[in-house]
């Protein structure tokens, strides 16, 4: 498998969705995994094998599109239709392509685990975000 393949378009919040706004502090596409730079306080693409510890845990996926210093929103937990083929009961984690989500087969050595969160049904996705701080 690889990271999910996302339609913009379709990534959608739930009714228990808890989300919060901010700015982007590079360019995002919905339905990407984002972290909040404690320095800048704009959001950016998490990585899961990055040098930066900050930077291994991801805080929440991005709700909408943005470029450099536009707005954003970001869905920190709950149920979102993540505009993705999931497989049902799968947990989905933080891979090592900026702001991907890939599920647990794909996360390799030198990463770190960060679950994003497990798939309820084949489009929903129910973000409960879990850092161990550990890498495989």
């Amino acid at each position: 498998m690889a990271d999910l393949v996302i339609t913009a378009a379709n990534v959608v919040a739930g009714a228990d969705s808890s989300a919060v706004s901010g700015v982007a502090g590079e360019t995002i596409a919905a339905g990407k995994a984002v972290y909040q730079s404690s320095t800048t306080k704009k959001w950016m693409l998490a990585d899961s094998n990055s040098g930066t510890a900050e930077v291994r845990q991801a805080k929440g996926v991005a709700l909408n599109g943005a470029s450099l210093n536009q707005p954003i929103a970001v869905h920190k937990s709950g149920d979102i239709t993540i505009g993705a083929t999931l497989t049902a009961g799968t947990a989905y984690f933080l891979s090592d392509t900026p702001g991907g989500i890939c599920p647990l087969a794909d996360v390799g050595a030198g990463e770190y685990i960060c679950q994003l969160g497990l798939a309820k049904s084949t489009t929903v996705l129910d973000i409960d975000i879990q850092y161990p701080g550990v890498s495989l």
